[in-house]
């Protein structure tokens, strides 16, 4: 029997079915149930019903809820993982990280909680501001970590008392409902659904008069579309969106200390991260430094099937995102200096790219200037440091951004002077489920993780009472 979607506790087959494509070979990577409007009403009818009695549970009961998933995943890790990089490309070592970091989220996620936050306590009245659970939250995932980031949305979802219809991206949906299948006994009926479509049902469910909250990652130009959908209801939404995150390194760094570690931050799942570094500002006087570092690394690099356990970074994803970065490649080739990677061989089956260096570029070239999202990154020089700061902060983005000095301190003092919302200083993209992520500009709306990302799945009553 084929993957079923998950709708009030019960497994069913899709109105249609939607061909996986195998980025790494272009052949089928396997079928997904493809639900049609009336199965996503009805999941949003389920959730509706399921949510009174699983907002009434405490905190705790609903956390040991979480940890079952968890346990779940981990029991069916190798599974999960196999699925992810024939839908997704990337190598197996890294799918089996990510399966790892959807369980270690729910887990960590499972002990947190929000307590009444006391705002007066008097002789003459008493204040304090508690959270309730919003209702049905649509969870709407990205391709890139198909199901790390979803289960990111609900895990918080689930603890804060809420039910949600979780919707993967079409060209990597397999995990995800896989997921489905193996919790269906272990979360009660309608607190967890999830519907597949093909790009078709998304505005229907961000626009839908039973969904309370919206919480969506991926594109800036889709997250402008969600955002529209829902506003005829007032929706809550958490848009993780764009990035375009600029690191810049100062004229004190080691350029062999950081070389391997910036190329890893950029090129780690082939570029396909929201906070990847995508764009690289050196002083001149390390910049052959820092690019024969990055070309040193580009050329060891091992690309192909990520089912070959000697594979490094798989393909991009899929046909769309492949021929855009051609494009990108092409244009900074004509306005820049290649040093390592280039054009893909056109002979090769799959949507390969090698990591792709290029120096020399102009402020106003479209690798500069937009999120490539993709195994290519440009080196910027700069001669001053001030300078440097304002072409970072030059971007419609605001993501994440990081500084790299060999003085913590300086870095941090540089830091302070970057529009984005979260900056490192000598390290790029960690995130964890204790720490708020939010991003600035058009990169997003809302926070994931920490209380703050919690809070978002609540609504917050004051209680004002007179002594």
């Amino acid at each position: 029997m084929g993957f079923r979607l998950l709708i009030d506790g019960k497994l069913e087959g899709g109105a249609g079915t939607l061909d996986v494509v195998n980025p790494a070979t272009g052949g089928l990577a396997g079928r997904a149930p493809r639900a049609n409007r009336a199965q996503l009403d009805a999941a949003v009818t389920a959730a509706a019903a399921a949510f009174p009695e699983w907002a009434g549970r405490s905190w705790e009961d609903r956390g040991k809820v979480l940890k079952v998933i968890a346990r779940v995943i981990r029991e069916n890790a190798e599974e999960l993982a196999a699925l992810i990089t024939c839908e997704q490309g990337k190598p197996l070592s890294e799918a089996r990280r990510e399966v790892a970091g959807a369980s270690a989220t729910l887990l960590a996620v499972s002990q947190m909680q929000l307590e009444p936050r006391i705002i007066e306590e008097s002789a003459e009245r008493k204040v304090y501001e508690r959270f309730v659970p919003l209702g049905v939250v649509a969870a709407i995932g990205p391709w890139n970590f198909p199901l790390l980031l979803l289960v990111a949305k609900i895990a918080p979802a689930l603890l804060t008392g809420n039910t949600v219809i979780v919707k993967p991206a079409p060209t990597t949906p397999l995990a995800v409902v896989r997921l489905g299948e193996l919790v269906k006994d272990v979360v009660p009926a309608g607190v967890i659904n999830i519907i597949v479509d093909d790009n078709d049902l998304g505005d229907v469910l961000s626009g839908h008069s039973g969904v309370a909250k919206v919480s969506f990652t991926g594109s800036t130009v889709t997250g402008r579309k969600v955002m529209a959908s829902a506003a005829n209801t007032l929706k809550r939404l958490t848009l993780e969106l764009g990035g375009n995150d600029p690191a810049i390194v100062l004229d004190d760094a080691d350029p062999k200390a950081i070389g391997r570690r910036l190329f890893e931050q950029a090129m780690t799942n082939s570029g396909q991260v929201c906070v990847a570094i995508k764009r690289l500002y050196v002083p001149r006087s390390l910049c052959d430094e820092i690019c024969d570092e990055l070309v040193a690394h580009a050329e060891a690099a091992i690309v192909g099937d990520g089912m070959d356990p000697d594979c490094q970074y798989g393909p991009v994803q899929n046909r769309r995102q492949f021929d855009r970065i051609k494009e990108l490649i092409g244009d900074a080739i004509r306005d820049g200096e290649l040093i390592a990677g280039g054009m893909p061989d056109s002979d090769r089956a799959g949507y390969f790219i090698a990591p792709t260096i290029v120096r020399g570029l102009p402020d106003d070239a479209r690798l500069v200037r937009e999120e490539q999202f993709g195994p290519v990154l440009p080196v910027l020089v700069y001669d001053d440091l001030d300078d440097a700061i304002t072409r970072a902060n030059t971007s419609e983005f605001g993501l994440g951004a990081s500084v790299w000095s060999g003085d913590a301190a300086r870095g941090e003092a540089i830091a302070a002077r970057l529009q984005a919302g979260t900056v490192w200083v000598n390290t790029h993209g960690e995130l964890s489920p204790a720490i708020p992520f939010r991003g600035s500009k058009l990169s997003g709306v809302g926070t994931d993780f920490g209380d703050d990302g919690l809070e978002g799945y609540c609504q917050p009553i004051v209680v004002n009472i007179r002594i």
